[in-house]
């Protein structure tokens, strides 16, 4: 699988951003679907996770209410809306599609197909 990020930019503290992600070479809906970030000097840390079904999603306590997962399988993507956007939030961010079909995990172990990644940076 293929996977192309978008949207990332630079922003000011509170505006906001989607970041989408565009998968191609192979049947999307079957797999869940993942964002992660990584700082400068940070260690990667998964921000949120979709299934492939249902729309189960999780999030890290530290966008809980501020980011919102979703996927549009008749297109392929899948995309993060950013709202309130925090310093802290500034890093690069990546896609990543569950390397088993029919699963789902919050664990960024059970994602593979990593996109190129875009550049998320806030300013303060």
């Amino acid at each position: 699988v293929q996977l192309q990020a978008s949207g990332g930019g630079l922003v000011q503290a509170g505006d906001s951003l989607t970041l989408s992600c565009v998968a191609s070479g192979r049947t999307f809906s079957r797999y869940s679907m993942g964002w992660f970030r990584q700082a400068p000097g940070k260690e990667r840390q998964v921000v949120a996770t979709i299934s492939w079904s249902f729309g189960t999603t999780a999030y890290a306590d530290s966008v809980k209410g501020r980011f919102t997962i979703f996927r549009g399988n008749a297109k392929n993507t899948v995309y993060l809306q950013m709202n309130s956007l925090k310093p802290e939030d500034t890093a690069v961010y990546y896609c990543a599609s569950s390397l088993a079909a029919w699963t789902y995990s919050q664990s960024d172990a059970d994602f593979g197909s990593w996109g190129q990644g875009t550049l998320v940076t806030v300013s303060s």
